[in-house]
């Protein structure tokens, strides 16, 4: 910011010599003398000194109006001068004062910006050490997962002699040991993500058998499918295992918020330069105070005990997985007109390969 300097004011309190102070009695008692002296001669010198009319008007006129006039005048003049000079050293003034607080905000201001870069250095160091430490323990905990993994099937494979008892509790073992191993697995990956560390490899993928086998693999044999497809689907640019891992993450997400029997509907949508998949479900659908958020790290559509489990991490991962591939993920909420059932659709956008060969749904 820039702080106009004031003129110097040495001026003002230095008296001159021929102010208008004194010029103020000077001139006017110059002109009174003047007119007088030049009236007395003009009368004199023509007829003869006489105090008559013409005399005493001229006199009066010449030698005592316009005197006073301009000593009016000059005195108008003192004080425009002097509300000017009050004026500039008032404004001096106040830009020493307003110098004075710049100053020192600036100062104030560069102390705080020390104090905020110290911090964001400081947060900046502590979100590295919790990536570090999360990606150590998921890391270090995924070894000894995969060996109890191993263990639980091969003592599921030979549970026939067990009682149904234990083998329920065996087979809920397995589930849940497969649950946590998943969910290693995605704080490993949201962390190499956040990092910047996942390495993508793009190239031309086959949408429709990677729709197929998605669906099969997340899908319970008892969830209905409903398919909407072209009757042609080009390749998109992707990561072919990241690209599929978000479309079944928006499986498993539509699979566990829709009622039991009702579809999950997989539409395709083929546009000049991109290929649009939904994965629509007819669950509870998603508050629209909730949709802007549903992306974010744990956050989840519903709460409470009677929530589906998960630990709201699937659609953030989707979300900036998408995104690193150029892609675009989007939510449509509600998408049936039913009160109880609105349902929830999921758009996930990606661009077609230039000039590659086209792939045709037989099934």
């Amino acid at each position: 910011m820039q702080i106009m300097k004031s003129a110097p004011t040495s001026w003002l309190r230095k008296p001159r010599l021929f102010s208008l102070n004194y010029l103020q009695w000077v001139i006017p008692i110059f002109l009174a003398v003047t007119a007088f002296v030049f009236e007395f001669l003009e009368h004199s010198l023509e007829e003869g000194l006489r105090f008559d009319l013409a005399f005493t008007s001229e006199t009066l006129l010449f030698g005592l109006m316009g005197p006073i006039i301009v000593g009016f005048i000059i005195a108008w003049m003192r004080e425009l001068v002097n509300a000017e000079k009050e004026a500039l050293a008032e404004i001096h003034t106040l830009n020493r004062e307003l110098e004075t607080k710049v100053a020192e905000r600036t100062a104030e201001l560069e102390q705080r910006n020390l104090e905020l870069a110290h911090a964001n250095k400081e947060l900046q160091r502590l979100d590295e050490m919790k990536s570090e430490f999360v990606s150590l323990v998921s890391h270090e905990l995924r070894a000894p997962l995969t060996a109890l993994n191993g263990g639980l099937e091969v003592a599921l494979q030979q549970s026939d002699s067990l009682p149904t008892a234990s083998r329920r509790v065996l087979e809920m073992m397995v589930a849940e040991s497969a649950r946590l191993t998943d969910f290693i697995q995605t704080i490993l990956d949201v962390s190499r993500l956040e990092a910047g560390r996942i390495n993508l490899n793009f190239g031309p993928v086959a949408l429709l058998p990677l729709l197929r086998r998605s669906a099969e693999v997340v899908l319970d044999s008892a969830r209905p499918v409903e398919w909407n497809l072209p009757n042609s689907i080009p390749p998109v640019w992707a990561d072919e295992t990241y690209y599929e891992q978000v479309i079944r993450n928006l499986l498993r997400n539509a699979d566990k918020y829709a009622p039991q029997g009702t579809p999950i509907h997989i539409n395709v949508r083929v546009e000049s330069d991109r290929v649009t998949l939904e994965v629509a479900d007819h669950g509870p659908g998603i508050p629209a105070d909730m949709q802007e958020k549903i992306f974010e790290r744990f956050r989840r559509g519903q709460s409470g005990e009677s929530a589906p489990p998960g630990w709201g991490l699937g659609l953030y991962f989707a979300k900036k997985l998408t995104e690193a591939q150029c892609g675009s993920l989007t939510l449509i909420s509600p998408r049936w007109m039913e009160a109880q059932n609105p349902g929830s659709a999921f758009l996930l956008s990606q661009a077609i390969v230039a000039e590659a060969p086209e792939e045709t749904d037989h099934a």
